[in-house]
């Protein structure tokens, strides 16, 4: 599919026949250098490794991880001036000529990466500054955002083309078919395993600076949060308990560090021996807190790994494209479905309590519709003691024309939550008490549950039922991560486990106001869960088969 191409360092992402070759030459515009004149020292290494890291930053990408994990869930419904491409979805009308069914980007990072693994050892060979710590953490850290992207793709397309070999020169062959999805999973995580201890702990001191790099690069807690959730879909309830407790005990001694250094927090506390930041700092009349340092500052105590987006117009811009939220009082493309939000300061919702201020962070009434607020909110600030109507709220908010928030992949609490579900799904003696402890803190957290006020959940309401467990982490997930990309795939990930699409049916069917019985007919296909093959992939790579579910109408031809 390739024809002659110069070896250059701008040879990426030509894996399975992903572009032509002007697209090829388009990719990394970085000069005609050959190869055997660059990877010569240390700083092309670094360099090589900061474009790993740019390509997540991109809309192509950024927009994926939202739209592929939030969309088709019952989070989202459309909102203003909808795209056709993305309404389609909506439908689960999804073709495969739907321009989000393009996995291009994701493939030219993980060429990248790959492209790190390989040089990155022939450097340190010959480069005296470069030492083999250094060349060894690098590596880890191209392994990690690899394994990132190729979790990101599983979870969307199921099987797909894999390969952790380099594209540098016309003499390789990367028409390859779709790896099952299991194999691609043990592949990642036996990865990751053999580089988890090379990744580097932290870059800066806490109390420096910088140490915003601590949650914006890689570092081995973000690995153990990768094969924490990599084991949680895997079914390995023992290793996703144990990396997920792993990263808990660090971040307990980060607290105990920062008393050491700084004699007193009020902004962050111990819930039942976890360290949450709170809604509420002590001394505060108003809460929003967390969601202040979570979401609008970024990168905080709270945080494990983050796309750091740099204050760009383009990348801002590109940013609140990829949301497509509430803005400057106005409705964005998506909105959330009126279930979700409606009456929550009454006391009348059933996902939230009216003391949550999750609900007040993440949406608001807007035109009669639910705006999505979070990320795109720099700061709020509300409070919930004696809440009977939104105006008891007093709530006030700040957001931007263009919104630089970071993209998190995983924070604190998908550590809790991980860890509550695997407890929950192993179910042993003391399981199911453990696994609600967990989900409490998280909910303590989120009612200002901390200090002078009960818990909202009431663990003889669950305990007794594993079936019910399972209810309230999925609950409790959703109301913890709306908007932030996990939703379906929590969805698609119990569908999985269960064997069948009912639950996912009764739960993403939530928001439709029409066609209902329609969608639930077709979201009972198991295949149908996954996004289609794109149509071009199709043309270009014969060894890929399309995903059942999509083998009719417009693409019939290209299956036969």
């Amino acid at each position: 599919m390739i024809t002659k191409i110069k070896k250059s360092i701008c040879a990426v992402c030509v894996i399975c026949g992903l572009t032509s070759c002007s697209d090829f030459l388009d990719i990394l515009p970085m000069n005609d250098v050959v190869l055997e004149n660059y990877w010569t020292e240390k700083a092309d290494v670094t360099s090589a490794m900061s474009s790993c890291y740019e390509t997540l930053w991109g809309s192509d990408v950024l927009t994926r991880m939202a739209v592929w994990g939030e969309m088709r869930s019952d989070n989202i419904r459309g909102g203003s001036n909808v795209p056709n491409d993305m309404n389609e979805i909506l439908k689960e009308n999804l073709l495969p000529s739907n321009p989000y069914c393009n996995w291009a980007k994701f493939y030219e990072c993980i060429n990248r990466c790959n492209i790190v693994c390989h040089y990155a050892p022939k450097v340190q060979a010959i480069d005296p500054n470069y030492t083999e710590d250094e060349m060894l953490a690098n590596v880890a850290e191209a392994v990690t955002l690899r394994s990132l992207c190729y979790f990101y793709l599983i979870r969307t397309f199921r099987d797909v083309p894999y390969s952790t070999e380099p594209s540098i020169d016309d003499t390789q062959d990367y028409i390859l078919p779709a790896t099952p999805f299991n194999a691609v999973l043990d592949s990642l995580i036996n990865s990751l395993e053999s580089i988890k201890g090379n990744a580097v702990r932290r870059y800066y001191t806490d109390d420096s600076p910088n140490a915003y790099v601590n949650s914006s690069k890689v570092t081995r807690w973000m690995v153990y949060a990768l094969l924490a959730d990599l084991y949680l879909w895997k079914g390995d309830w023992d290793n996703a308990i144990n990396y997920c407790d792993l990263v808990i005990k660090y971040k307990q001694q980060q607290y105990k560090e920062m008393l050491e250094r700084e004699g007193s927090v009020n902004n962050i506390a111990l819930i039942d021996s976890i360290p949450m930041i709170l809604e509420k700092p002590v001394g505060s009349t108003t809460c929003g807190n967390a969601y202040n340092e979570i979401f609008g500052d970024g990168n905080s105590f709270e945080s494990i790994f983050e796309l750091y987006i740099p204050g760009t117009s383009s990348q801002q811009n590109s940013l609140v494209s990829s949301y497509y939220m509430y803005n400057n009082n106005t409705l964005g493309r998506l909105v959330a479905p009126d279930f979700l939000f409606k009456d929550v300061a009454t006391g009348s919702n059933n996902t939230f309590k009216r003391t949550d201020g999750r609900a007040y962070e993440s949406a608001e009434l807007v035109s009669s519709r639910y705006a999505i607020t979070k990320y795109a909110r720099t700061s709020v600030s509300y409070s919930t003691q004696n809440v009977t109507t939104e105006k008891d709220l007093k709530l006030s908010s700040n957001s931007g024309s263009g919104t630089s928030a970071n993209w998190i992949i995983y924070r604190l609490s998908d550590m809790i939550l991980i860890m509550a579900e695997a407890l929950i799904e192993r179910n042993g003696e003391g399981d199911l008490d453990a696994a609600f402890a967990l989900i409490d803190i998280v909910n303590k957290r989120a009612n200002d549950a901390v200090t002078g006020r009960s818990s909202t959940l009431k663990k003889t309401d669950y305990t007794d039922s594993k079936a019910a467990m399972e209810d309230l982490v999925i609950e409790e997930r959703q109301r913890e991560f709306v908007f932030e990309g996990k939703r379906w795939y929590d969805l698609v990930r119990f569908a999985r486990r269960d064997g069948d699409n009912s639950r996912l049916i009764n739960l993403a069917t939530r928001k439709y106001l029409e066609n209902v019985n329609a969608i639930k007919i077709k979201l009972a296909d198991p295949n149908i869960i996954y996004f289609p093959y794109a149509k071009n992939e199709l043309k270009v790579n014969p060894l890929l088969k399309q995903n059942p579910a999509f083998t009719t109408g417009e693409d019939s031809e290209l299956t036969k």
